[in-house]
């Protein structure tokens, strides 16, 4: 939910403006938050390492390939961002927002994938362990690929709606023209959301027929199913009567639904296995007692600390980027802003945007 919309900013920012101005706005409205957002893939990692010590093992074997592809794209993503405006030079800068909307673009693809290949399930082994080729023939079974047309859809799917997400963000952070842009985006994307959310929900069980054994599941899938369309309706409805914000926490309720419903679907499995037998359960994969009080009084307090630096940061930098304000954001927006005094650039540094 939060690095995605940053991910939706990335892959719309080539879309969404039309001079250096606007480019400079759009990075801006991340510029203060896309490092913390990404603390959660570090926290994450290191809670299914604590906790789950068996299934850390068996996803960052089984998944390397994945892993390392999605490492190179962060560090793409983050040298785009930082190197970008070190040159005043139209090809340089074109070529760090190549990289930039490239890498955030294959970033949410790559989400996506490795929910598809979660929710649809894994060739374990006995041990534990499995081996995912790049793709095999697309089609999902006892031997499946990385890519498949299921794992392809899921990762469509989230790239939909991550550009929704963050269009959504755009409009809540911009004005004028840029914002207009953003909110025409966000509204026509509603559509494919729609269309990829219901083939994703019907293509679920065919792939995965272990989450229509319990009438739980089915009860939960068709809920999560209705409101995700109550939702995307709402999220339509605020953008036309230009509430942003709320237009924003229902894009974020959209991408927590269909988390929690793969999450639903999958317990008690960590990883599920094509071979129902050697999946990998919450208590097959728990770490002994010991550990687990010793996380119980360690996890706590540090998620409490990311969860405070968030909302104070998202409170600091609450208001839009206007081309009035670009200049407190930072060397690169200081210079599409014009703003090449050296006295005008410590005054800057003792503002705060309002």
């Amino acid at each position: 939910m939060l690095d995605g919309y940053d991910f939706g900013v990335g892959i719309l920012s080539p879309l969404v403006t039309i001079n250096e101005t606007e480019r400079s706005m759009v990075r801006a409205t991340i510029g203060h938050v896309w490092p913390g957002n990404e603390v959660w893939l570090i926290a994450g990692s290191a809670l299914l390492f604590l906790a789950f010590p068996k299934a850390y093992a068996a996803v960052f074997s089984g998944f390397y390939l994945a892993l390392i592809i999605v490492l190179w794209l962060l560090i793409g993503r983050g040298l785009a961002f930082e190197l970008r405006g070190h040159v005043a030079h139209g090809l340089w800068r074109g070529f760090w927002d190549a990289i930039f909307t490239g890498s955030s673009l294959l970033l949410a693809f790559s989400v996506g994938l490795f929910a598809g290949n979660v929710s649809r399930g894994v060739p374990l082994n006995e041990e534990a362990y499995f081996f995912l080729p790049l793709w095999t023939d697309l089609q999902p079974g006892a031997r499946p690929g990385l890519l498949d047309w299921f794992t392809i859809l899921t990762g469509v799917t989230m790239v939909v709606l991550l550009a929704l997400h963050g269009a959504t963000y755009l409009a809540m952070q911009t004005v004028g023209p840029l914002q207009t842009r953003c909110r025409t985006v966000a509204k026509s994307l509603t559509v494919p959301a729609a269309i990829f959310l219901s083939a994703l929900y019907m293509a679920w069980p065919i792939v995965q027929p272990a989450v229509q054994e319990h009438d739980y599941m089915n009860s939960a899938r068709y809920a999560w199913s209705w409101a995700s369309a109550a939702t995307l309706a709402l999220l339509y409805r605020f953008h036309l009567r230009d509430r942003m914000v709320a237009a924003f926490a229902c894009s974020s309720l959209l991408v927590a639904s269909l988390l929690v419903t793969i999450v639903w679907g999958t317990y008690p499995n960590l990883l599920t296995a094509t071979d129902p037998a050697n999946s990998v359960t919450i208590t097959g994969a728990a770490a002994e007692p010991n550990g687990l009080r010793a996380a119980l009084w360690w996890v706590p307090p540090g998620l409490a600390l990311v969860v405070v630096y968030q909302v104070l940061i998202h409170r600091m930098f609450a208001g839009p980027v206007t081309p009035e304000t670009l200049y407190l954001y930072g060397h690169e927006a200081r210079s599409a802003h014009g703003a090449t005094n050296a006295d005008e650039s410590r005054r800057a540094s003792r503002h705060r945007p309002q």
